[in-house]
C-alpha cells in the first residue's frame, strides 16, 4: 500500500553524475511502493548516456530548462525547453544536451533504474576519491534492465 511521501530538497540525495553533472533522487521505489523513480539532472552541454533501451520501465524526460537532441529507434529530435517525451520500454534511445546547462525532469515507471544510478553515480554527501570518473558500466546497466546498444549520440 502506497502512503504519502514528503522529502525536501535538502533530504533528497544527490549524485554526482556524467561529465561533472547532478543527479537528484526525488523519489524512489522505496518512496512510491515500486511504482516509480523522478529524478532531475542538473547538467552541461555535451552530457549524453550511451545509447539504450530499457527492458522493465518506461521513461519521460522535461526539459525544464535548456535545450537538448532526443534520438528514438534511430530517429533524431529537438527538444525545446519545456519539452516533454515519453520514451516506451524496449526502443533504443539517447539524448544529447545542446545548450550550456539544462535542467532535466525524468520519470521512469515502474521504479527500479535508480539502483543502476546510484550504483555508477556517488552520493555527493560521502567524500570523492582522488580521479573518481562516472563510467557507464553495461554490466551494472543490464542488472537494473537497461541495455547498451551503442556509444553515445
Amino acid at each position: 500500500m502506497s502512503q504519502l511521501y514528503l522529502a525536501q530538497p535538502e533530504q533528497q540525495q544527490q549524485l554526482e553524475w556524467l561529465d561533472g553533472g547532478t543527479l537528484g533522487i526525488l523519489l524512489d521505489g522505496r518512496a512510491t511502493d515500486g511504482q516509480l523513480m523522478v529524478g532531475r539532472f542538473d547538467v552541461a552541454e555535451g552530457e549524453a548516456p550511451p545509447y539504450h533501451k530499457h527492458t522493465r520501465e518506461d521513461e519521460v524526460f522535461l526539459l525544464i530548462k535548456g535545450t537538448a537532441l532526443v534520438w528514438y529507434d534511430d530517429q533524431e529530435y529537438e527538444l525545446a525547453e519545456g519539452g516533454i517525451v515519453f520514451l516506451p520500454r524496449n526502443v533504443p534511445h539517447a539524448y544529447r544536451i545542446t545548450s550550456k546547462k539544462a535542467d532535466l525532469l525524468m520519470i521512469n515507471t515502474p521504479a527500479g533504474i535508480e539502483g543502476m544510478f546510484r550504483e555508477a553515480g556517488r552520493d555527493k554527501a560521502t567524500p570523492r576519491p582522488e580521479g573518481f570518473t562516472i563510467t557507464p558500466d553495461p554490466a551494472a546497466a543490464e542488472r537494473y534492465g537497461s541495455v547498451i546498444v551503442g556509444p553515445p549520440r
